[in-house]
């Protein structure tokens, strides 16, 4: 791996250490990628994302330079609306219910559109996500959420136009790498890695380290320990890899730890996914529909609210509810009126689903308590109020004088057959991190940049705080990945 060392490592491989790496390549600089898996499961959670990317855009005018081949027709058939840096900031205010770093949020927002501008130069490409983020009416696709902009190839799309991108570039990746413990000098200047190898250990000489190897989401003793009682026993949605090292090591360095280490993005995911995500599915196994059905427990009873928000604003913290259920299970359930509105994901061949022409019937084929259910479907349907159904916009057909309310696209369920689908909960990945400032400088415990360490990505605390907008992680992914590459740079260049 060199014995003269390197100006720059980086260590994790996912979509936030790729920009970092990107953002340092150039003429005479050294920099290395370690990625703990072999090659053939390379790439962190990133390669399994959905791919979309959360930013701030004034209209299609921003919007299409990103897709520049987009047809005319395209552009008359497509309304992307807008999403502007205050909606952006304001949606990360609410849905981490205002505790959120204000300086970070407000970085990542006001970064987010000259990032996705910065990874087009790169090499870079998209597609919008009229499959899920998008409904057509008439004859346009209308998008919501604030969600419109997708990496080409969705999550293994970005991970491996990364890695071939990086190759001409001349940035080595080295696989089956862990990075152990950071090297420090006796004033704390972090002076390399010491990293463990199938031939053993050996210690990695840099001038700059760039930490972005992930939460510790697939580590069950830390989940126990940090996020607390259950969350051993959820499913992960990504890779096996991510059990905290990064995060542990910066920690041992003198890193201050931040944000809400309690909390996490968890899904529903289906009842019988394998214990750690599966590449081939990849995103398959969620379940993100829900707003459009009701979602009950091995009693038969709702708890949850289905249509308190766009699902980009609740899917992130719906998966904790779901692991505080018997047995950690849920199931969604859905009539014919909706059946067109759901997503891709529910039509793939793994999947744990029954079909019933009678409420009873299918509790008794998903294992639900048959009276309960057929008492809460009752209970729903006479609550469901009057009102026009518009799966678009929040359209506030709600239900009274039941608890949880649904308050909006509350439809009756009453259109057989009817379908079931079984979940439990799936993590993505944990929030509570590393302390940065918007040059991604990792902090020590008196906020001061611990010279020579940056971080990116989902080891970043204080971005989110038991929710999150969908798409932001993997755009804050991409602007402080981007921003510790350049600051790694600039330090070289001080040093």
């Amino acid at each position: 791996m060199g014995s003269n060392g390197y100006d720059v490592v980086v260590v994790g491989a996912g979509n936030a250490a790729m920009c970092a790496a990107m953002a340092v390549a150039g003429p005479g600089r050294r920099v290395l990628v370690l990625e703990k898996a072999p090659a053939s499961e390379r790439g962190g959670n990133s390669y399994f994302t959905g791919g979309g990317y959360r930013f701030a855009y004034d209209g299609m005018d921003q919007v299409h330079p990103l897709i520049p081949d987009l047809s005319d027709w395209d552009l008359a058939h497509t309304d992307v609306g807008s999403y502007t840096e205050d909606q952006y900031y304001d949606d990360m205010l609410r849905v981490t219910e205002y505790q959120t770093d204000p300086e970070l949020a407000n970085f990542l927002v006001t970064r987010s559109y000259p990032a996705m501008r910065w990874m087009q130069q790169q090499g870079m490409t998209y597609a919008l996500m009229t499959g899920r983020q998008a409904f057509k009416v008439g004859d346009v696709f209308r998008f919501w959420g604030g969600l419109t902009v997708e990496g080409a190839g969705g999550g293994p799309g970005i991970s491996d136009r990364w890695f071939a991108l990086a190759k001409p570039r001349g940035i080595p990746v080295s696989y089956e790498t862990r990075a152990r413990k950071l090297l420090q000098d006796r004033r704390g200047t972090v002076t390399g890695v010491e990293v463990e190898t199938r031939d053993g250990r050996e210690e990695i000489p840099a001038k700059a380290v760039v930490i972005a190897s992930g939460g510790f989401e697939a580590n069950p003793a830390l989940r126990s320990q940090w996020l607390g009682p259950r969350w051993d026993q959820a499913k992960v949605r990504g890779t096996r890899h991510n059990v905290g090292d990064g995060i542990l090591m910066a920690l041992e360095a003198g890193a201050q730890p931040y944000g809400n280490w309690s909390g996490c993005h968890a899904v529903a995911w289906d009842l019988n996914a394998p214990t750690f995500g599966d590449r081939k599915v990849g995103d398959g196994f969620q379940k993100h529909s829900y707003p459009f059905g009701l979602i009950v427990n091995l009693h038969g009873e709702r708890f949850v609210d289905e249509g308190a928000d766009f699902r980009n604003y609740t899917y992130a913290k719906y998966g904790r509810d779901i692991l505080q259920q018997p047995e950690r299970t849920a199931f969604q359930l859905f009539d014919q009126k909706v059946m067109d509105l759901l997503r891709a994901e529910y039509r793939i061949p793994q999947i744990t689903k029954a079909s019933a022409g009678t409420i009873g019937e299918l509790a008794d084929k998903l294992g639900i308590d048959r009276a309960g259910l057929e008492r809460t479907v009752a209970d729903y349907n006479a609550a469901v109020l009057d009102g026009d159904f518009n799966p678009t916009v929040k359209d506030g057909k709600s239900t009274a004088g039941i608890a949880p309310p649904k308050t909006n696209w509350a439809q009756r369920l009453d259109t057989p057959p009817y379908e079931g689908y079984a979940v439990t909960c799936g993590i993505t990945f944990t929030f509570g991190g590393l302390k940065v400032n918007t040059r991604a400088e990792v902090l020590d415990m008196d906020d001061r940049p611990i010279r020579g360490l940056y971080a990116a990505g989902e080891l970043v605390g204080g971005l989110f705080a038991g929710n999150y907008p969908g798409g932001a992680g993997l755009m804050s992914g991409s602007v402080f990945g981007r921003a510790a590459g350049e600051s790694a740079v600039e330090y070289l260049a001080r040093s």
